[in-house]
């Protein structure tokens, strides 16, 4: 294969923060050592989930996860993929969003969405037939408070009443926005809206998003085309045998995780989740094995999905941290140089 043809693409991070299982201040330190380790590697940003009664997401609160990770690093971007906007007032949303952005020196990448788990959202007494309308006000709310010097809003969720605005983000008019999208019809509206994504699915699936996305964006003077990201568990070693043993019993873990709220309260499973590892690694949702075998599968998925940016699972599971940390130095040395040839090809919106 002729590395030097390797598709343009960046590297970034997406943890659900999911439970290894033993202490827990011990996995919130591990996870920050790994982000220190993915500043000095260079990937680009790391991204954290939001979930709540779910041992599936320990980062319930991912702003305060992040600002942890921000002062532990100096050029890698953080962000909430994605910051719950229902579960919050969305005066207090923007005030977090511009504490956050300050305290990491601009290096926010907002990623907001409504909630997809109908059951976490009525923990909070959040009824799934008023979601999409109360997020839908909930962002004009956001959006609108970053460009004013006091709100006033009245609507059907939410009443402001000439609040005065004392905070402001450092990246104007707002940090760049990010959206987890499943389907074409999500990426059309991203693209319109100049919004970078992040798609879970089989590199096909993928495609059908990311052709629909260029097809609907019209590009500025001034701007870069936003990141096409794709999710992929990433484990590499030595050899494909070793990063097997390890990332194997890791996804089962991950995957018990994952299927916890379904399993315990009667609800049917997350769509087109594979079920074993070996199913996981059919469909390509992991990228594991040495450096060789790891490069070849990227470069052949970025290709097939038409991403622009691998949004590696680095730690999942019960994986061991040092495991964790031989995959970003792999990625570092060996195919990171590969794929990242020309930076400004890979940046997103607004860099």
């Amino acid at each position: 294969m002729n590395h030097a043809m390797s598709p343009a693409l960046s590297f970034g991070v997406f943890d659900h923060l999911d439970h290894a299982g033993g202490n827990l201040r011990q996995q919130y330190n591990d996870r920050l050592e790994i982000a220190s380790a993915c500043d000095e590697a260079g990937f680009r940003s790391y991204h954290v989930a939001e979930h709540h009664g779910t041992p599936h997401g320990l980062a319930a609160s991912p702003n305060l996860f992040l600002s942890a990770v921000a002062q532990r690093t100096s050029r890698l971007r953080v962000g909430p993929l994605v910051m719950l906007l229902n579960l919050y007032h969305p005066l207090r949303a923007f005030e977090e969003i511009c504490m956050l952005d300050q305290l990491s020196g601009g290096r926010l990448d907002l990623g907001i969405g409504r909630g997809g788990v109908p059951l976490e959202l009525s923990f909070f007494g959040v009824a799934i037939a008023e979601a999409q309308d109360r997020y839908n006000e909930a962002v004009e709310i956001v959006i609108k408070a970053m460009k004013a010097d006091a709100l006033t809003y009245s609507g059907r969720h939410f009443s402001i009443p000439d609040v005065p605005i004392t905070l402001s983000p450092i990246q104007k008019p707002h940090p760049p926005l990010w959206y987890g999208t499943t389907k074409p019809e999500t990426a059309r509206w991203a693209a319109q809206n100049s919004i970078n994504i992040a798609c879970v699915g089989t590199s096909s699936a993928i495609r059908s998003i990311t052709d629909e996305y260029r097809a609907h964006w019209i590009a500025r003077p001034t701007q870069k085309m936003p990141l096409l990201g794709m999710v992929r568990i990433v484990v590499i070693a030595e050899s494909d045998v070793e990063a097997n043993a390890l990332a194997a019993p890791a996804y089962a873990q991950w995957f018990e995780t994952f299927t916890f709220l379904s399993r315990t309260r009667n609800l049917p499973l997350p769509p087109n989740l594979p079920k074993s590892f070996e199913e996981a690694q059919e469909e390509g949702f992991c990228l594991v094995g040495s450096p060789s075998t790891v490069r070849e599968a990227l470069e052949e998925q970025a290709v097939e999905a038409g991403a622009t940016y691998l949004m590696c699972q680095l730690a999942f599971g019960n994986l061991p941290l040092a495991a964790s940390l031989q995959t970003i130095a792999a990625l570092r040395s060996t195919i990171i140089p590969d794929f990242l040839r020309h930076p400004s090809d890979a940046q997103g919106e607004g860099h």
